[in-house]
């Protein structure tokens, strides 16, 4: 079960702390996953990392074989053309860990690769910011993953998690990863719709009344949700997560409103999306994540109609 070699793709924010971390620890047997241009543009400029530009080797998909470890830190809506890049990375011994948002990365990754060990996995507590090419962070976080339910610990679970300590970065293993992956969920679902709508930073979610009542409002919708769902979200989780946004840094922006301004494309389909998905089929009440789901894909067809009239004036 030991692991030796690992591959990364979905160079972006979260992509770039973690992939820092393993070439150093790891050098040529850690490796960059990139296809065409973005891997041309990986090997001509490295990557800028707190000031610093690294440079670990770039495997393209027709040079790629079979990797112990594979961690995924591309977006949700990149997940299905990554998926034909990571093909040549998979084989039987293959354990994929994904660090994507939203509660479905598993389960399409699972079908994509039947033969490997596909892990539940997400980010608590890490502060990267992609600014341009350079990727900015104080905080490298807390990886959680692992099965479904992780009692008894299986074999894979504990080497993965070895193989990241070992690199210096902070890995766990909770007993319940579904509840872990709805409970951050939850929290997106709140934080990055109302940032992405309003343009507000944390510091003004956490103390201004009105954007602060649709975050708690959002979060409640998924809280009864997964009761209906039978997943293990509570009460203090919302109350939890009340008090928690007062500690993030004031002026800090979620990664979706980050997205938005940026004119990049948002996750918005895995949060409210989905989560109008599965009201539908367990019959709850969602209007709040209704109204932000119209509401932000009207903001989002509003800005790509602004930036297509500043292409034609060109």
């Amino acid at each position: 079960m030991e692991i030796k070699t690992c591959g990364l793709i979905g160079m972006g924010a979260i992509g770039v702390v973690y992939g820092d971390l393993l070439y150093q620890a790891y050098g040529e047997n850690f490796t960059a996953i990139a296809s065409g241009k973005r891997a041309e543009r990986l090997r001509r400029e490295g990557i800028l990392h707190n000031g610093k530009i690294f440079h670990p080797p770039v495997t393209e998909p027709g040079e790629g074989k079979p990797v112990d470890l594979l961690l995924v830190c591309v977006k949700n809506y990149q997940l299905r053309e990554a998926q034909e890049d990571m093909a040549p990375f998979v084989g039987p011994d293959t354990k994929i860990l994904p660090l994507l948002n939203g509660i479905t990365a598993t389960d399409r990754l699972q079908s994509a690769f039947p033969q490997a060990c596909v892990f539940y996995g997400l980010t608590v507590i890490i502060d990267a910011v992609r600014s341009g090419r350079e990727v900015v962070n104080t905080l490298n976080g807390i990886i959680q993953f692992g099965k479904a339910v992780n009692f008894p610990l299986t074999e894979e679970a504990s080497s993965v998690r070895e193989y990241l300590q070992a690199a210096g970065i902070d890995a766990c293993i909770p007993e319940d990863m579904i509840r872990g992956i709805w409970k951050k969920w939850m929290l997106n679902v709140g934080i990055n719709q109302v940032s992405a709508l309003t343009g507000a930073r944390y510091g003004q979610i956490a103390h201004v009344p009105q954007a602060n009542a649709l975050f708690v409002r959002a979060m409640e919708e998924v809280l009864a949700l997964a009761k209906a769902a039978k997943v293990d979200l509570r009460e203090e989780d919302v109350e939890e997560y009340k008090k928690l946004i007062e500690t993030f840094s004031p002026d800090a922006k979620t990664s979706m409103l980050q997205d938005m301004e940026a004119g990049r494309k948002t996750e918005l389909e895995d949060f409210s999306g989905v989560l109008l998905k599965l009201a539908g089929r367990y019959e709850v009440s969602v209007p709040v994540n209704s109204v932000l789901y119209e509401a932000l894909r009207a903001k989002e067809a509003i800005r790509l109609e602004a930036a297509h009239a500043a292409a034609r004036e060109k």
